[in-house]
């Protein structure tokens, strides 16, 4: 997985598709350029606590992203895994099923990508 870093990328991903979940949500968005590398970001805000829960969230997000992009990510797309305020209560197994389940139903609003 390749993490998107620059604020350009999240500002461009905000404006795409979306799937909210208990405890995620899960923007997505395809890219103009031919590469078919699947980028990923993670956010979590003030709202959700102090920095150490924060980076405990976070850490939670690219665990699932890690065990689940890879066979329900879509090649040229980038997916932004934004916090939500029960995501740091929420079980494991409930999580993975949230972010499962957002990423199944964004992979099925977007055409595939067809070879010219």
């Amino acid at each position: 997985m390749i993490r998107l870093q620059h604020r350009a990328d999240f500002l461009r991903a905000a404006k795409a598709a979306y799937a909210a979940r208990t405890g995620v949500v899960v923007q997505a968005r395809l890219r103009d350029d031919d590469s078919a590398d699947v980028r990923v970001g993670f956010t979590a805000t003030k709202k959700i606590g102090n920095a150490v829960v924060r980076n405990r969230v976070k850490r939670r997000l690219r665990e699932a992203a890690r065990s689940l992009l890879p066979d329900l990510g879509r090649p040229g797309h980038d997916y932004v895994f934004i916090a939500r305020a029960g995501t740091f209560e929420r079980p494991w197994q409930a999580l993975l099923d949230d972010v499962k389940a957002a990423l199944i139903r964004l992979g099925a609003n977007k055409p595939a990508r067809t070879e010219p």
